[in-house]
């Protein structure tokens, strides 16, 4: 069972509906027991990310994911979704995030559109179970903000938007794609069947 986290921010019906295609069973929920009792989850976001980590507070929800990270269990953040996994970002003023992975969040700065909006190629950057196998191809973003991460380490893949835009990050199992793989074709199902792998692995490992 995976749990999409409902906190009032998200393509819920969206990325349940791709998961269950995969063929793996999808609850949405904001219930804290139900996402403990899951054996990963993903924290689905649309929107400004204030308005984000105060829906989380104002319902617990910030102390539950980060107590399924402590776990060990995969989770995965989508689009607003990864950048709530850092630790602060500065858009509409200084908000502090769920510090799960160091860095922060910044706005697109050039003389070029923002938001950022359309099928980009990725470049895996490093190793990582989420593509190993795969060939790198187009997925799809839309965002204003983008993911400084402070470790190196923790940056598994890129885009090119007028500067390398971090497109995956992770670390233990922690995972975060700044697209929609839900709406990124053949290559972002991939990507998420990679994610559902996971959570299937880490559910026969705790037998």
């Amino acid at each position: 069972m995976i749990a999409i986290i409902d906190y009032g921010m998200g393509n819920l019906h969206s990325v349940s509906k791709a998961v269950e295609r995969l063929g793996c069973e999808a609850v949405v929920t904001s219930s804290a027991e139900e996402i403990l009792a899951a054996d990963g989850a993903i924290l689905p976001g649309v929107g400004a990310f204030g308005d984000a980590m105060r829906n989380l507070r104002e319902t617990g929800l910030d102390r539950v994911v980060r107590e399924l990270a402590a776990s060990g269990k995969p989770l995965l953040g989508i689009c607003l979704g990864m950048q709530l996994l850092f630790e602060e970002s500065e858009e509409y003023g200084r908000h502090e995030g769920l510090g799960l992975l160091p860095g922060r969040v910044v706005r697109f700065q050039g003389d070029y559109k923002v938001p950022h909006m359309g099928w980009n190629e990725l470049k895996f950057e490093q190793a990582s179970p989420l593509f190993a196998d795969l060939e790198p191809g187009y997925v799809y973003f839309v965002h204003s903000y983008h993911v400084l991460p402070t470790r190196r380490e923790d940056l598994l893949a890129t885009a090119d938007y007028h500067q390398p835009v971090t497109a995956i990050v992770g670390r233990g199992s922690v995972h975060g794609m700044q697209f929609h793989p839900e709406k990124s074709g053949e290559l972002g199902m991939a990507l998420l069947h990679r994610f559902t792998e996971l959570v299937e692995g880490a559910r026969v490992k705790s037998r």
